[in-house]
């Protein structure tokens, strides 16, 4: 029940890329709605350290142990209908969490319960679409989709806390519940539409075969990563540049407080100012493609964001700051699509969605287990420090990245794994 073909689509992969992207675009705005809503309402409601503590565990531990899961089952079975099935499931949680609300109850832990649940559907469902555009697009076309999809989540980010906002101020949380069913029925809808060669007969046999061994199967992705040197030094330089990145993802909207003011507005322009290279650098890299190695592009990437987080820490005036936060949103696509596209380049089909559930299993993780020491940190030593620091890890490893043999050799374009 596999939904990977042995044949490209060649004529109409751009409708059928289009299509996808659609779909998923429409799911985030619906998901990511959501995520601000219900995290502001926690923050507002308890104004509590410990609850939002509690949510961002809640939010990010079952993909963490989920992700695997979801990763055997993308190789697996149709990826297609699983990708439909877990934005089905996360509408159906939203839906009964806005009915409950309607009817009064209210209570903080339903949203932690939301929460977890979500995160599961999002750990079945990521593995999946990252796995699912080398079957969708040709491998030489990978990194310019790839940028188009990344600016195009950037927009999504631009706008969503925007909108979230804005319909929490004239309306009740559970409005926003609905707005999130309604784009989700809409994502399932345009996945009708996307219309992929079948091929499994091979994946069939091959899931009859492996029965019902997840765990099997679980192990021979990990076995996988375990062979290939390259794999090796990627995941480990992924899980440590996540964990270095926490305190520039979190911690600045209370540096921005603590230095320069708690105006709502220089919050909401660090936000916008981020969101708004993020979309550029999609835009660049999906018109540029990267340099001629995809593992030189990530250094460019990572050094840029390295040099801008050390620049936070100094700290300058607040319009250098918005700059140095603009220049790292336009950074991460220089960073994250060439990652993306090695990946989708060098795994082998059968096992690409294993290796995608570990990269989201590092992604969920890594960045709030950066928070569990950083985060009570900032309320020791100055959050400059802690950039500063954590900017001058991030540029080793840069520097680790480049002087790594294996990845140059296996970054190389259209180098065969």
């Amino acid at each position: 029940m596999s939904d990977t073909f042995d044949e490209k689509p060649q004529q109409n992969w751009k409708k059928t890329a289009g299509i996808f992207i659609a779909s998923q675009a429409l799911s985030l705005f619906g998901t990511s709605l959501v995520q601000y809503a219900i995290s502001w309402h926690i923050a507002l409601v308890t104004k509590s350290g410990l609850d939002m503590t509690l949510a961002i565990i809640c939010g990010f531990l079952p993909t963490f142990f989920m992700s695997p899961f979801g990763g055997v089952w993308a190789d697996r079975y149709n990826r297609k209908l699983l990708i439909m099935l877990a934005d089905g499931a996360i509408a159906f949680f939203t839906l009964i969490l806005a009915i409950l609300f309607i009817m009064g109850h209210n209570q903080i832990w339903l949203l932690f319960v939301a929460l977890g649940l979500r995160a599961i559907g999002s750990a079945v469902q990521n593995p999946c679409v990252g796995a699912m555009l080398p079957d969708i697009v040709p491998t030489e076309h990978l990194t310019r989709i790839n940028g188009i999809n990344s600016s195009v989540q950037s927009m999504i980010f631009l706008l969503s806390p925007m909108l979230s906002a804005a319909l929490l101020s004239i309306a009740p949380v559970q409005t926003v519940f609905f707005v999130d069913v309604v784009t989700a029925a809409a994502a399932i809808t345009v996945m009708l539409f996307l219309q992929l060669p079948d091929r499994r007969k091979a994946a069939a046999a091959k899931a009859a075969q492996a029965g019902a061994d997840y765990f099997g199967d679980l192990k021979k992705g990990f076995t996988y990563i375990a062979k290939h040197p390259y794999l090796r030094a990627f995941f480990i330089l992924m899980a440590i540049f996540n964990l270095m990145a926490a305190p520039a993802a979190f911690l600045t909207p209370l540096q921005v407080a603590r230095t320069f003011g708690d105006d709502v507005w220089r919050l909401s322009a660090i936000e916008i100012s981020f969101s708004i290279g993020m979309m550029a650098g999609g835009l660049v890299i999906a018109s540029w493609g990267g340099l001629s190695n995809r593992v030189h592009t990530m250094f460019a990437g990572s050094f840029i964001m390295s040099f801008c987080t050390i620049v936070l820490g100094l700290p300058p005036n607040f319009w250098i700051y918005l700059t140095m936060m603009a220049l790292i949103g336009l950074s991460m696509p220089f960073f994250n699509t060439p990652a993306t596209v090695l990946l989708q380049e060098q795994v082998e089909p059968e096992y690409m969605g294993r290796i995608f559930g570990v990269l989201t299993m590092v992604s969920s993780v890594m960045m709030p287990a950066g928070m569990l020491i950083f985060g009570p940190l900032a309320d020791i030593v100055p959050i400059e420090w802690l950039l500063i620091l954590t900017g001058l890890g991030m540029l080793l490893l840069s520097f680790a990245l480049l002087k790594n043999k294996d990845l140059v050799r296996a970054g190389a374009k259209q180098n065969p794994a």
